[in-house]
């Protein structure tokens, strides 16, 4: 990647469109701090993530960060509440407070009856409601999301873009979204075009 600049502030949302193969989704991962950057810096909140050990990355990933992937990846396992309170266990919280906070977060988002369904049991549009619910139940300072519509009809796309950025955005909660879908850029606050490797903020002269 070359000219990669971006910076996004808390609750903003910066959208990063692109073709397939432009670099968009490894942009993204660098900025997670999931594959290093071979040049320049990555900072988070100031603090470059390469001089973090990965340890410290880890527990960044673990506390500070949320992730939403086009499929929601949810554990089979674990139930709709299991999944949604997956952070706040990880990170020590209690099962009950965190299965509480959990269950908040999945009534806001109109999936309150469904705490005790598998992800197997409940509809692909559902289930990505849960993986939103799951990237900010424990209040990250940023989200990154990879193609977090890409897998569901229309109807259902626009639906769970908006109650994901509607909670983001009232919680103050960055967003560093990939995506190819033109529509989902138009929600954005900043958005970004990559292509060949470069990155360009639109609008920029």
């Amino acid at each position: 990647m070359r000219g990669a600049r971006l910076t996004v502030d808390r609750g903003e949302v910066a959208v990063i469109t692109g073709q397939s193969g432009s670099g968009k989704s490894s942009l993204l991962y660098c900025l997670a701090g999931v594959l290093p950057a071979e040049r320049g810096q990555v900072r988070f909140e100031g603090r470059p993530l390469g001089d973090l050990d990965d340890e410290e990355i880890s527990a960044l990933r673990r506390e500070r960060f949320g992730f939403v992937f086009q499929y929601g990846e949810l554990l089979p396992e674990l139930t709709v509440e299991e999944n949604t309170a997956l952070p706040l266990r990880l990170a020590g919280m209690r099962k009950k407070p965190a299965l509480t906070a959990a269950g908040e977060v999945l009534e806001r988002l109109g999936l309150g009856g469904l705490r005790e369904r598998r992800p197997s049991q409940v509809s692909g549009g559902q289930c990505q409601r849960v993986a939103v619910a799951r990237a900010l139940v424990h209040r990250p300072a940023v989200v990154f999301a990879d193609e977090p519509t890409g897998s569901l009809d229309s109807a259902n796309a626009d639906a769970v873009l908006k109650e994901f950025l509607e909670l983001a955005r009232s919680q103050g909660t960055a967003v560093v979204l990939v995506t190819h879908d033109p529509a989902v850029a138009a929600q954005a606050d900043t958005h970004y075009t990559m292509s060949d490797g470069r990155l360009r903020a639109e609008g920029a002269e």
